[in-house]
C-alpha cells in the first residue's frame, strides 16, 4: 500500500481506518509506504517511511514513478498494490488499485481561487491529469459516492463497473436537539476558499438588512486569521452581527453547535463527501446544501432538505428565510439513493473484491 502524502484531515482517517483493518488478517502479509509511521502505526504491519515525497510535486513524481518502481522491485512481488491517494504509480504487482479521494478535477476554479490560493487552482488542473497517468493499470478504482464513480468513469474513459463505490465510515456524534432563543444556522468547514463561505456570508448581510440585527445567527467553524482566504472574510464580514466566527471546534464543542442549530448550511463548491452533513441529518432538522452531486449523494434519505445554485446568494438568503419565518415551502425529503454493484459497505468486503 502507498499513501506517502496523507498526512491529515479525512485522508489520514480512512489511511488509520484501513491499516486498524488490515492488521487484524493475520493472512495477509502487509507492507505500506507512509510518510511517518507515527501518524498510523498498528501491529503486524511493515512500514517504510518516505518523508521527502511531500517537500514538492517533482519529488512526488519521483517517488511515484521511480522510488516506488525500485521498492517494489526489491520486495516479493505483490499481489495488490494499493495506492491510497489519486495517483498510481509504476510498481510490479500483479494487480493495481487506486483509492480516488479527491473531487478537485470537478470543481471550477475562479480568479478568486487563485488569488486566495493558487495551490487548490494548481490541484485541481494537476489532479485532472494525475488520475489518468497509469490508470489502465488498475484493476478497480475506489470511490466514496455514486456520482464520482459515473464523473471518473467518463474523464478516464475507464469502466465504471470497474469503479467501486465504498462510503467512509465515520464515529457518529450524539446529540439532543434543544431549542434555541432564536433560529441559529451553522456552517462546520475549513477556512479554504472552495468552502464558499462568502456566497454564505453575502446571503446572510441581505438577511440582517432586510430583518434587523437579532432575527437570526450564524455560526461558523473558522476563526477569521487562519489564512489569506479567512482573513479576508474577516475583514469583509466581521461587521455583520449575525455571524459569528467561532473557530475551530471541538468534538463536544460541535454535538453543542449541532443540538442547538436550527439548520445546516453547507455551501462547499467541492467535496468528496461533506461529513457535516452526515453527521447531522439524523437530527431530522432542516438542511440548505449546495446544489451539486455529492451534497445529494450525501443527504440521501435527509427529512429536510434545500437546495441551492452555489453561487447564488439571493437564493440562499431566501432559503434562510423560510427557516426563519417556519413556513419552509421549499424543503423536502431527500430519496433514498440504492447504489448499484461494485459496492462495498465496509473494508472487508472492499479487500474481497481487491484480492480475489
Amino acid at each position: 500500500m502507498s499513501a506517502v502524502n496523507i498526512r491529515k484531515g479525512g485522508t489520514l482517517t480512512v489511511l488509520r481506518d484501513c491499516l486498524q483493518y488490515l492488521s487484524g488478517r493475520a493472512d495477509l502479509h502487509v507492507t505500506a509506504l507512509v510518510h511517518s509511521r507515527s501518524l498510523c502505526e498498528f501491529p503486524g504491519i511493515d512500514y517504510i517511511e518516505i518523508p521527502w515525497s511531500t517537500d514538492s510535486w517533482l519529488k512526488r513524481l519521483k517517488c511515484e514513478y521511480i522510488t516506488m518502481y525500485g521498492i517494489s522491485r526489491q520486495l516479493p512481488e505483490a499481489h495488490l498494490w494499493l495506492s491510497l491517494h489519486d495517483t498510481t504509480p509504476r510498481v510490479k504487482a500483479k494487480r493495481q488499485a487506486v483509492y480516488c479521494h479527491t473531487s478537485f478535477p470537478f470543481m471550477k476554479p475562479t480568479l478568486q481561487d487563485l488569488r486566495m490560493d493558487p495551490k487548490i487552482v494548481l490541484f485541481s488542473l494537476f489532479t485532472r491529469y494525475a488520475y489518468k497517468w497509469n490508470v489502465e493499470r488498475n484493476s478497480y478504482l475506489i470511490v466514496q459516492q455514486d456520482w464520482m464513480r459515473q464523473g471518473l468513469s467518463r474523464m478516464l474513459a475507464f469502466p465504471e463497473d470497474r469503479v467501486i463505490v465504498a462510503p467512509p465510515s465515520f464515529r457518529p456524534i450524539a446529540f439532543e436537539p434543544v431549542p434555541a432563543k432564536l433560529p441559529v444556522f451553522l456552517y462546520v468547514g475549513t477556512p479554504d476558499c472552495h468552502k464558499n463561505f462568502e456566497t454564505l456570508f453575502t446571503a446572510a448581510q441581505m438577511l440582517e438588512s432586510k430583518l434587523g440585527k437579532g432575527a437570526f445567527k450564524l455560526l461558523v467553524s473558522i476563526k477569521g486569521d487562519e489564512n489569506r482566504y479567512a482573513r479576508w472574510l474577516y475583514r469583509n464580514w466581521s461587521t455583520t452581527a449575525s455571524i459569528t466566527f467561532r473557530g475551530l471546534l471541538s468534538r463536544e464543542e460541535l454535538a453543542q453547535a449541532y443540538a442547538e442549530a436550527s439548520c445546516l448550511v453547507f455551501p462547499s463548491r467541492a467535496e468528496t463527501w461533506g461529513l457535516p452533513i452526515s453527521e447531522f441529518l439524523p437530527s431530522g432538522k432542516p438542511m440548505i446544501l449546495a446544489d451539486l452531486p455529492y451534497a445529494h449523494n450525501t443527504a440521501s434519505g435527509a427529512a429536510s432538505a434545500a437546495f441551492f445554485p452555489v453561487k447564488d446568494a439571493y437564493k440562499l438568503a431566501s432559503l434562510m428565510h423560510e427557516v426563519i419565518k417556519g413556513s419552509m415551502d421549499s424543503f423536502g425529503p431527500v430519496p433514498q439513493q440504492d447504489l448499484q454493484p461494485p459496492y462495498a459497505a465496509g473494508w472487508d468486503e472492499l479487500f474481497h473484491m481487491l484480492l480475489k
